[in-house]
């Protein structure tokens, strides 16, 4: 029986390292030595991949534990030994638990979806389960809106390139059904199981899981089924949209290999930048400058909405950072649920830069006046609470 190693030296790390230095180093070894990566190695590499794997089972399983870490780098092999074999064998612990620690969510040996079957091959729709064709992948395209278009909802056309049903064997990868057979390695299945101390299940090498071999494949699509095409798709985008924002199409993205189903087309919003209008959620905020003459004896002004130019009527003695809000003048909630937002306009006041003498003597007979003073016991505070609570 060969001679074990250190754990500290399996891992590939140094006494005293970290509990997450631990847990990255057992991360990588298994990455490394699954069984599943070497499916398609000699029996020679097989055997040791399978060696490698539950050496850095076992000695993570001792060193994540701070109580058994403990022992061990105190008295050694000895001091684990009814926790991690030492002479009595190999390790006394469950390599699901470990690797549902290191890895999260629902890992498992034995097929049928587990974590690590996802992360060693790619995961998502397109994966091959149990002698089931595979389903495509997905598509994900974006079109960008103008604050206009996100409104009143719009159509727009995107164009992708995704896989599609041979147009010669109509998806099966053979001209001929009879030349579809079953898999003899996993017998339809799709599955391969290993025996050994642990058992293994992992997808057939022969038929890439499909659970079926095509002796005859199609020349146009070299028995895939699927063929490229590219294809203009009108998409409806519903009102009040946001950037970031995805929606789905069931069944348009790629289509699956030997007849599978197809995948689903994402569609994210890109909100272009409006040159008048800063948005947050379904409300608008749009500035206005006005003349100061205006400011304080009143007016009406013209207010851009996206519906359309809307007058509002501001009162003499309008303030400097004064917000009058349009209600309902917003973006629409999706789908018309929540109703919609509100456009909040800030006034600005322009103070000219330079007056002839004349309106420079008018505004100095005038600067003395107690209509020109402010209050600062109310006035300032009130203009003051204003600039800070806005935006």
């Amino acid at each position: 029986m060969a001679e074990k190693r250190d754990y500290y030296e399996v891992l590939g790390l140094q006494k005293g390292a970290s509990a997450d230095e631990i847990k990255g180093a057992y991360r990588k070894a298994a990455l490394k030595w699954h069984p599943d990566r070497w499916v398609n190695g000699t029996d020679a590499e097989k055997k040791t991949a399978e060696e490698k794997f539950k050496e850095a089972s076992e000695a993570y399983s001792v060193l994540s534990d701070p109580e058994k870490k403990a022992r061990y780098d105190q008295f050694g092999f000895a001091g684990v030994s009814g926790a991690a074999g030492g002479a009595g064998g190999y390790a006394d612990f469950d390599i699901n638990d470990l690797l549902r620690t290191v890895f999260g969510g629902s890992f498992g040996f034995g097929g049928g979806g587990s974590f690590f079957d996802d992360l060693l091959f790619g995961g998502g729709s397109s994966r091959q389960r149990g002698g089931q064709a595979a389903q495509g992948s997905d598509i994900h395209v974006s079109v960008a809106l103008t604050l206009e278009e996100i409104a009143s909802g719009c159509q727009k056309e995107v164009t992708v390139e995704r896989a599609r049903p041979c147009h010669v064997c109509g998806g099966r990868g053979t001209q001929n059904a009879s030349d579809i057979k079953t898999c003899p390695t996993c017998h339809g299945s799709g599955r391969v199981q290993t025996g050994g101390f642990i058992r293994q299940i992992y997808t057939c090498p022969n038929c890439k899981g499909s659970g079926r071999v095509v002796n005859n494949p199609c020349g146009s699509c070299r028995g895939t089924g699927v063929e490229r095409v590219r294809e203009t798709i009108r998409i409806n985008i519903p009102a009040g949209v946001a950037d970031g924002m995805q929606l789905r199409r069931e069944n348009e993205g790629n289509a699956g290999p030997n007849g599978g189903p197809n995948g689903d087309l994402y569609i994210e919003i890109r909100e272009l930048p409006h040159n008048l209008f800063r948005r947050d959620g379904n409300n608008l905020f749009y500035t206005k400058v006005i003349r100061v003459t205006d400011a304080i004896l009143g007016t009406e002004i013209s207010v851009p909405c996206l519906d359309g130019p809307q007058t509002l009527k501001l009162p003499a003695g309008t303030q400097p950072g004064t917000v009058q809000k349009m209600r309902g003048k917003g973006l629409p909630s999706v789908n018309g649920y929540g109703g919609k937002g509100d456009l909040y306009v800030k006034i600005l006041v322009w103070i000219p830069h330079k007056l002839k003498r004349d309106e420079k003597n008018a505004i100095e007979a005038i600067r003395g006046s107690d209509s020109f003073r402010p209050d600062p016991t109310r006035d300032d505070k009130e203009i003051i609470e204003r600039e800070m609570n806005f935006f």
